[in-house]
């Protein structure tokens, strides 16, 4: 599908979920293509219209490798079986969230799996859970009960039941594949946006990509952003959530106590170099909250972050 352009903000339906790219009043063309993908919309914006269908394409390849959503994906046999023969970069998404699972205190953990599905956030048939249900999804939390084996691309969880969802890192990496795609088909700038996650290759003209920050809480954006070559992502309790008795409960739970997280802010923006580290990053910070999630940033490189209360 083809997107009308606006003269002076566009707003694409994927950006509901953080980042908004303003557009200006300038005259010249750009290509604008969405499509749903990866559970959100995504979509390309560039002067060279060979990007969308290198960049859909992209995706799409590595959705069919570790959605779990994908019938024939790798995650969904890893998480029917508990034993994955995986490939290389299967078995790179998951050694890398061990890192993150690491460095973070377990506030980035992909094993989160059950919890959504007793929360409803799989399905999308919201509830809140019983405590005990909670108990027993706890159980099989955690990362490091995943076992790998280097030698062979061998993926096992320890425990029967266990499951992973990589909807924390899995957007930010199509991103990474998408960017290096382009590059190597010589598309000098082009804007990616999925669902809050966005690569700026390249400038707008001659200028930064302004890309502005949505406001979790009102119509006002929160603030802007201007990047070249850069990836940001951003999480927060407006992306997927349900009201229950007047409470909001968000999808980003923390794997320490099942629920929601409850770090007392809205949404975190990270810039990096690579889509999977500020994707990671971003759901981390917003598990651990303002002090300790400024702290996790300091244990990487190149890295911006913004946190809104």
């Amino acid at each position: 599908m083809f997107k009308k352009i606006f003269p002076v903000l566009c707003i694409s339906c994927a950006f509901i979920f953080g980042l908004l790219l303003l557009s200006g009043c300038e005259n010249r063309e750009l290509y604008r293509q969405a499509r749903v993908m990866l559970g959100t919309f995504i979509e390309v914006n560039s002067t060279d219209p060979r990007a969308a269908k290198i960049v859909f394409n992209e995706i799409k390849r590595i959705e069919n490798l570790l959605s779990k959503y994908e019938p024939e994906s790798e995650i969904t046999k890893l998480n029917k079986t508990g034993y994955l023969k995986a490939s290389p970069e299967t078995f790179y998404i998951i050694k890398k969230s061990k890192e993150f699972y690491k460095a973070s205190g377990g506030a980035f953990d992909i094993t989160v799996a059950p919890l959504m599905d007793i929360w409803g956030f799989t399905d999308k048939e919201y509830k809140i859970p019983k405590k005990t249900q909670i108990k027993d999804a706890l159980r099989l939390v955690g990362t490091d009960k995943i076992i790998l084996q280097e030698s062979n691309n061998v993926i096992q969880f320890e425990l029967s039941g266990m499951k992973i969802d990589l909807g924390a890192i899995a957007k930010g990496y199509c991103l990474d594949c998408a960017a290096k795609k382009l590059r190597e088909a010589g598309i000098k700038n082009c804007l990616i946006n999925a669902g809050g996650q966005v690569y700026c290759l390249g400038t707008r003209w001659n200028k930064p990509w302004r890309i502005g920050i949505a406001n979790s809480r009102g119509d006002r954006l929160s603030g802007y952003l201007e990047l070249k070559n850069k990836f940001a992502a951003t999480s927060g309790d407006y992306e997927q959530y349900f009201i229950k008795n007047k409470k909001r409960y968000a999808h980003i739970l923390n794997p320490q106590t099942g629920y929601p997280a409850n770090s007392k802010i809205t949404s975190v923006t990270v810039i990096a170099d690579n889509g999977l580290t500020a994707d990671a990053l971003a759901t981390a910070i917003f598990v651990l909250g303002k002090d300790k999630g400024n702290e996790l940033s300091k244990k990487f490189n190149d890295i911006q972050v913004k946190i809104y209360e």
